[in-house]
């Protein structure tokens, strides 16, 4: 057994993240310390001051916690890698048991619960670009949504976007990464693509630029595609802008929540994602994939389009029957 050095949950959690910094992005360092964060504040509070006392026990009791708070089973899986590479790097530096990463039990999930794991279905953004198309046709808000909802790109990749990358004419976009601009990629270069354009989305984006779009620069001298009057749409704009255009009530739906609408907070600005059915720029990006599976296209080619493995467009959004499927191999086969 190996003498242990007594460190704390908090320190051993700031070691971890200063080690990974300079190996992934900021992104992903801060979803990271969002994790490692609930994950050390229950160690806390089960009165652990010593990180070397945390058993594989303690992690099941934990999981326990999380479940019992209503935690999805499928966010309980994703976190469990993260936890286990935390355990794995205090094993390194003697901060606790060797072994104890491998007690990090990775819940099994089928591939359909792991396809099902998406809070907004495609049809739901469908209804909603339907009444931006009505009341908001061309506006910022009907734009984000259309080209998120087309494309399945990123929010990182959305805001990236310039007039410059996008060609109307031959209907493409191209994504690419200048993170010296701060309009980086998720992928790096690796993300850098063109994607296809439909017609009717051109239509859509030409009179956003006609009528719409404000001509501004951002601080680089940079003409942003997606823009306010202030520049270079923000991330957190984006987000709220889909908070706010996925509440029911945004629809002219009555609250499924039984919430008065004098006095929702959800209605307030910067409140929106408040509401318990607003949904997040991701999830529209899933939907978008969700949609594109649907359709039958090959998952390589959708991988090609949303810079995702296969492996993941597979696994997390092909939510087809069996018979769908097969059926899907046979349009495919009669051309044979």
């Amino acid at each position: 057994m190996t003498d242990l050095e007594p460190i704390s949950p908090s320190e051993a959690v700031d070691l971890y993240l200063s080690h990974r910094s300079g190996s992934v992005r900021q992104k992903t360092i801060e979803a990271h310390g969002y994790r490692l964060k609930q994950f050390r504040e229950w160690i806390e509070a089960e009165e652990l001051t010593n990180l070397n006392d945390l058993t594989g026990r303690d992690i099941e009791r934990y999981f326990q916690s999380r479940r019992d708070a209503g935690v999805r089973e499928t966010t309980i899986r994703g976190n469990s890698y993260t936890y286990r590479a935390f355990l794995s790097y205090c094993e390194a530096i003697e901060a606790v048991e060797s072994g104890l990463s491998d007690k990090v039990l990775i819940p099994s999930l089928s591939r359909r619960e792991l396809s099902r794991d998406h809070a907004l279905e495609p049809e739901r953004v469908q209804e909603v670009l339907e009444h931006l198309e009505r009341f908001e046709y061309a506006s910022l808000q009907h734009v984000l949504v259309a080209l998120l909802f087309h494309i399945g790109c990123r929010l990182g990749g959305l805001r990236a976007l310039d007039v410059d990358d996008y060609h109307p004419d031959e209907q493409f976009a191209t994504f690419v990464h200048r993170p010296e601009t701060k309009t980086p990629l998720k992928n790096g270069v690796e993300g850098e693509r063109a994607v296809h354009l439909s017609e009717e989305i051109v239509e859509l984006v030409e009179d956003y630029r006609r009528v719409t779009r404000s001509d501004v620069v951002d601080d680089y001298g940079r003409r942003p595609l997606v823009a306010t009057r202030y520049g270079r749409v923000s991330e957190s704009a984006v987000r709220h802008s889909m908070y706010r255009v996925t509440r029911p009530c945004t629809l002219g739906v009555a609250c499924p929540h039984d919430r008065d609408v004098d006095e929702c907070e959800a209605l307030d600005s910067g409140y929106e994602s408040r509401c318990p059915s607003s949904r997040s720029p991701h999830d529209v990006r899933s939907a978008a994939i969700m949609h594109m599976r649907s359709l039958g296209i090959p998952p390589d080619v959708v991988s090609e389009c949303v810079n995702a493995t296969r492996e993941v467009i597979e696994l997390h959004y092909d939510e087809r029957t069996d018979v769908e499927r097969m059926e899907t191999r046979r349009s495919h086969l009669e051309v044979l």
